[in-house]
């Protein structure tokens, strides 16, 4: 009588199953572990979860083979191919890029567009210049809203400094006194193209400002309202990131985006960014839904949590003048309460007298420069 042919135990529900296919065993951490259908092959790879996304693009995930799955300190990531699967691995192997020395570099950031990113941008800029420290303000967003807001178009652009090489002090225009602005256009569609093709896709904006930037004591940024690749360069040359958040419902719900991207430029980019905090905007007490708002994120984010920058006409104005709010209404809301979080940033910076707050205030009141 013939053998009986030697029967595995399924280890996802411990059914007895013959081994027929390759997928049903494979080695894991020096041992054999067996699943008698894909169904539980599934289950093991997704470790009792349903749903998982790519721990390189974000993209959803529909786990079938082993190497969708890795384990890197404790924590389970899933990828949609095998080469996403190779460029984290390669990520986790490179050495963490030195962070450069020079100015405090600071994101405005937030995936979600209408939450007054680049408004926050323009005044956190001018308010940190009122103090006497020299500001660059980068503008990251394609769109050229910096620029629009202000009354100035460069003749060169961050698209020179990334694909060019040009040297920042070539490409900026100084504005107000101690604020300099790197404008962008529509080309910097163009200049996301030569970041794909680049090995170091992700840091060229940081090789590019490098030791270029040393002249200024902040530099500002503001980002695009995307998940894209220029957004990554900027994350990564930037070591700390403001969030401006809109009290409503659908801009809390998108921080959490926010707060997952800073994680992966973190974990897979190997960069540390810190999160300054969240910066509450178009706050009207008068509105349920923003106080609402408010405490939700005061909750959430504790001392992290900045003052809200309540709803002013004022500062939806002021760009149609070309000015930031010091300049076009410095008695207003928006300039307190752009001037409290200037105060919450620099603590350490003492405050100017008023003869000295009068003289920025003149140098700001100059005609701004037109494209």
């Amino acid at each position: 009588m013939a053998d009986e042919t030697p029967m595995s135990c399924c280890d996802v529900c411990g059914s007895e199953f013959e081994v027929r296919f390759r997928y049903q065993v494979r080695e894991d951490a020096g041992r054999y572990v067996y699943v008698c259908s894909a169904r539980c092959q599934r289950e093991l790879l997704l470790g009792g979860g349903e749903t998982c996304a790519c721990a390189v693009c974000e993209a959803p995930v529909e786990v079938e083979y082993p190497h969708q799955v890795a384990v890197r300190d404790g924590e389970r990531a899933y990828f949609c191919s095998l080469e996403h699967r190779n460029v984290w691995e390669r990520s986790a192997s490179a050495p963490a890029p030195a962070a450069p020395d020079g100015p405090r570099r600071i994101a405005v950031f937030n995936h979600k567009g209408g939450t007054g990113k680049t408004t926050t941008a323009v005044n956190l800029a001018a308010g940190i210049a009122e103090t006497g420290k020299r500001v660059l303000l980068v503008d990251a967003d394609g769109q050229g809203n910096v620029g629009a807001s202000l009354g100035i178009s460069g003749e060169k652009t961050l698209y020179h400094v990334l694909v060019n090489g040009l040297s920042v002090e070539e490409a900026v225009v100084p504005v107000r006194t101690n604020l300099d602005v790197l404008t962008s256009n529509e080309t910097l569609a163009a200049a996301e193209l030569y970041l794909a093709q680049r090995p170091n896709r992700d840091r060229v904006l940081r090789e590019r400002m490098g030791d270029r930037a040393a002249g200024w004591d902040v530099v500002v940024i503001d980002c695009a309202p995307a998940l894209s690749l220029m957004n990554q360069n900027a994350l990564v040359y930037a070591d700390s990131v403001v969030v401006p958040v809109a009290c409503d419902y659908l801009s809390l719900v998108g921080v959490r985006q926010v707060l997952r991207t800073l994680k992966n430029v973190q974990r897979l980019l190997r960069h540390e960014v810190e999160l300054l905090g969240v910066l509450p905007t178009f706050y009207d007490v008068r509105n349920r839904i923003s106080r609402e708002a408010l405490t939700s994120l005061q909750t959430h984010f504790g001392d992290r949590c900045f003052l809200p920058v309540r709803v002013n006409t004022k500062l939806r104005e002021a760009p149609s003048a070309k000015q930031t709010i010091f300049e076009y209404a410095s008695e207003s809301h928006g300039a307190s309460d752009y001037l409290k979080l200037v105060e919450r940033l620099f603590p350490k910076t003492r405050p100017m007298s008023e003869p000295a707050v009068s003289a920025v205030r003149m140098s700001f009141a100059r005609p701004a420069m037109s494209a």
